[in-house]
């Protein structure tokens, strides 16, 4: 039987309990990327004003979200960020067991979206802020909340330009995506595109009339994943991965009306998830150097109306500290880590770094294995354990 969360002790002591009920306060607001995150974003603002914390709020241009960004202690440089996005994914289609946007505990597990992708690293964060606001804190820490990072990393964007125009300049970064709690150095960067491949439509019984698109499309998809052989046999590699070279992969494709009509359209979707060196211009230019070289030629052939056009759909870049960072080194020291790792999954790690040239890790509460899924949950020992890592980080930041 499920035991609700009001009914919650078991596994967290009584100083640490107030971090689930910040979770289930988060979960309860539906942050899905198609709805606005405002009302969790006053959430947190009223919340930090308790404290006497300012809070800024960095809008999107229509103003129905927002980041935000808050300081706790000294107004000087250096510190600690904290970061995290406050969007998830639907649940739309999915079966779950609990209410999505519920907490409901069982054993030593919290369920509802967006308990380990990542309202409970935010959850952590909030707990310590009357903790931080005591403390003798002679470096700051910063919270930086965004949005929109489930549909390309879009929001911390504005939110680090904010920063950047402040001539704010933190000393260490943790973005508290998943990771059980490991600490994460490096992950790949990544690109979506749309390919439109725009041929001519005829009766197919006069195929050299027309100009199939499904068939020139067919064409790049296969150059795609020719790049894509070749990046793994002769490319860059780096064995810190789980898949430890540069991938293409196409994963939508559409077109054609007819079985008796040769088709003037066809559409696909294609991925990149390249390695933190690995320069994505260059990859993606072996796919488009082919359509624009070898195959357009051929269809303005038959009718000057064709053409094949590439749209970027998302795009953030790759992440790479060294293991041998100094912050990086006490950080797997207060986790009692022999080893740190890279993930595939992308993050705004990397844009900390390529915005603010501020050293980041990754490393929060939660497995990345069950993000997007129904019944997604964060274990308890998580939670706790990452309370007590940002609790000595802040402690370190006293000591500095």
């Amino acid at each position: 039987m499920d035991t609700r969360l009001k009914n919650s002790k078991v596994g967290v002591s009584q100083n640490d309990q107030n971090v689930v009920t910040l979770l289930s306060k988060l979960v309860a607001f539906d942050t899905t990327s198609r709805e606005s995150n405002l009302a969790l974003i006053n959430y947190c603002a009223d919340y930090l004003k308790i404290y006497g914390i300012d809070t800024t709020l960095v809008k999107n241009a229509e103003g129905t979200k927002a980041n935000l960004w808050a300081t706790i202690g000294p107004h000087v440089d250096g510190g600690l960020v904290l970061s995290g996005h406050t969007d998830c994914v639907p649940v739309d289609g999915q079966e779950w067991s609990t209410p999505p946007f519920e907490v409901t505990e069982r054993g030593e597990r919290l369920y509802g979206r967006g308990t380990a992708d990542m309202k409970g690293f935010l959850a952590c964060a909030l707990h310590l802020v009357p903790e931080f606001a005591a403390m003798n804190l002679t470096k700051p820490v910063h919270l930086a909340f965004s949005y929109d990072e489930e549909v390309g990393v879009l929001g911390v964007r504005d939110l680090l330009s904010y920063v950047a125009e402040k001539r704010v300049r933190p000393g260490f970064c943790v973005v508290g995506e998943p990771t059980s709690m490991d600490v994460v150095n490096g992950h790949k960067g990544g690109r979506l595109y749309e390919c439109v491949v725009s041929g001519l439509e005829a009766h197919s019984s006069l195929t050299p009339k027309g100009v199939n698109a499904i068939q020139f499309g067919a064409q790049v998809i296969s150059h795609i994943a020719r790049v894509a052989s070749d990046l793994e046999s002769g490319g860059e590699i780096d064995v810190d991965f789980d898949v430890p070279y540069s991938t293409l992969s196409t994963g939508i494709v559409s077109g054609g009306t007819a079985g008796n009509i040769i088709p003037s359209e066809c559409k696909f979707i294609f991925e990149m998830r390249n390695l933190p060196d690995a320069d994505q211009d260059e990859i993606f230019g072996r796919v488009e150097r082919f359509a624009r070289e070898v195959l357009v030629p051929q269809m303005k052939r038959v009718s000057d109306s064709c053409n094949i056009h590439f749209r970027k759909i998302v795009s953030y870049p790759g992440h790479n500290i060294s293991p041998d960072h100094p912050m990086v080194s006490r950080a797997m020291e207060l986790l009692g880590c022999c080893t740190n790792r890279k993930v595939a999954f992308g993050t705004e790690a990397g844009l900390f770094q390529q915005y603010l040239k501020l050293p980041t890790i990754v490393c929060g509460p939660g497995d990345i294995g069950v993000a997007h899924k129904p019944d997604e949950f964060v274990p308890i020992p998580d939670l706790i354990r990452c309370v007590q890592f940002l609790r000595s980080m802040g402690t370190t930041l006293c000591q500095q």
